[in-house]
């Protein structure tokens, strides 16, 4: 079975918030919703050595999604076929309780749909070959998308390339997240998108 991941260079993301755009775009994303963010983590350190990076963070794809075992009636479910977590909008009651269940606060509601969303990696792009409008449009090529299970994947010659230090997950609490974020130049901190600094500017 197939399993999409993204992989995150983060020495890459320069928060030109490309990626937040464009999803929003391609995906007829409401105002004041979002399906990514891009998180300011820092300063740390002691002047002058002072450290900063950005976090680029959507859907972690989690391997026991908690926001699946929540939801009362299936609406949000994964697929079985690439590993990606949906939200089926035909099912869904609007309760929050995925929301309340995600540990890094992206799932969203919609406030025209009155339904909550989430990322779905493009579904409709990869339909028809395409990669993500996040992945297409960051000009930094800090995101990659790919199969996992694949060896000769993007997401997979990326991960071997790198030293296993500079490799990192968000916080696992037993959901398994399989977003894998690549940090060579600072020191990764074990923070969640939601403990990050103030400056996300999520109301685009």
């Amino acid at each position: 079975m197939a399993k999409n991941i993204f992989v995150v260079d983060v020495d890459r993301c320069i928060r030109c918030k490309g990626c937040q755009v464009a999803c929003k775009l391609e995906n007829e994303i409401a105002l004041g919703s979002y399906r990514n963010s891009v998180n300011v983590v820092g300063p740390t350190g002691t002047y002058p050595d002072l450290e900063l990076y950005f976090l680029p963070t959507m859907c972690q794809e989690c391997e026991n999604p908690p926001c699946a075992e929540v939801c009362p009636t299936g609406a949000c479910y994964k697929n079985a076929e690439d590993g990606v977590i949906l939200i089926d909008p035909d099912k869904c009651i609007s309760c929050m309780a995925c929301k309340k269940a995600c540990p890094y606060d992206v799932n969203t509601y919609n406030k025209e749909l009155h339904v909550m969303d989430k990322c779905t990696m493009c579904v409709q792009l990869r339909a028809i070959g395409e990669k993500p409008a996040c992945v297409k449009n960051c000009p930094g090529s800090a995101l990659i998308f790919g199969d996992i299970e694949d060896p000769d994947s993007d997401v997979s010659r990326a991960l071997k390339a790198e030293k296993s230090e500079n490799i990192h997950t968000l916080r696992d609490f037993g959901n398994g997240p399989s977003t894998r974020y690549i940090l060579r130049k600072a020191k990764w901190l074990d923070v969640l998108p939601n403990e990050c600094s103030p400056q996300k500017g999520r109301n685009i």
